[in-house]
Order: structure tokens, then C-alpha cells, then sequence
């Protein structure tokens, strides 16, 4: 797949998550969550655990600037947390377990590579 933009790009990059995270036994609740105060790339249930978990997907072509993870600052953790937990409250899950993670997706010469960090904050 030849990758013209950016948006193309996370776009990808999410649709290998969701497919990761389906294989690891995850049900795809939501994808690309809005909330005024930001987006959530996956929403998932973890069924091994019951948990709810938030999922941030960043999705690069090379490392120079270190890993896709690094992208995911306070700033970003906060925005996430705000949109948790609007979902959580649109959804009656208030009692949910819940728990941040993040995928990084790495594409390099036509392969694509997945790290799965659980619980960032």
C-alpha cells in the first residue's frame, strides 16, 4: 500500500490495531471517538479482564524522532482522559474498569511492525 498523506497514514495504522487487537481477543466498541476535548482512536473491551481500555494509535514510517509513543505528551493524556470519561458517561460505564493504552505501528519496507504498551497511565 502506497501511503499519499498523513491521514492516510493513522488511518492505516488504526485499521492494523483494530485487526491486532481482535486477534488478542478484543471487542472494537468504538473507533475515533469525538469529544470536544479531543479523539480517542479505539475503544476496546479486553475480555480476558472485563476492562475497558482506551486505545492511542501512532503510526510512523521511521524512528528518527524516536518512537511513536514519545508523540503521546501530558497534553495528549489529558485530552484522552477528558474524552473517557465522557464516553464512560454517554454509555452508563461509570463503574467500568478502565485502562490507557497505546499501540505503535511501525512501517518499514513494506512490513509492519506492533508494540503494544499497556496501561500508560
Amino acid at each position: 500500500m502506497r501511503i499519499k498523506q498523513k491521514k492516510d497514514l493513522g488511518n492505516f495504522g488504526e485499521q492494523i490495531a483494530v485487526s491486532f487487537l481482535e486477534t488478542k481477543g478484543y471487542k472494537i466498541l468504538h473507533r475515533n471517538f469525538y469529544y470536544k476535548q479531543g479523539e480517542i482512536d479505539i475503544i476496546a473491551k479486553d475480555e480476558n479482564n472485563s476492562e475497558i481500555v482506551f486505545v492511542e494509535v501512532k503510526t510512523r514510517t521511521n524512528n528518527i524522532f524516536g518512537n511513536p509513543s514519545e508523540a503521546v505528551n501530558g497534553i495528549k493524556i489529558n485530552h484522552i482522559c477528558k474524552s473517557a470519561k465522557y464516553f464512560l458517561f454517554k454509555f452508563h460505564l461509570t463503574d467500568a474498569f478502565v485502562r490507557f493504552d497505546i499501540i505503535e505501528v511501525l512501517l518499514k519496507n513494506g512490513k509492519f511492525y506492533i508494540n503494544h504498551i499497556k496501561q500508560i497511565i
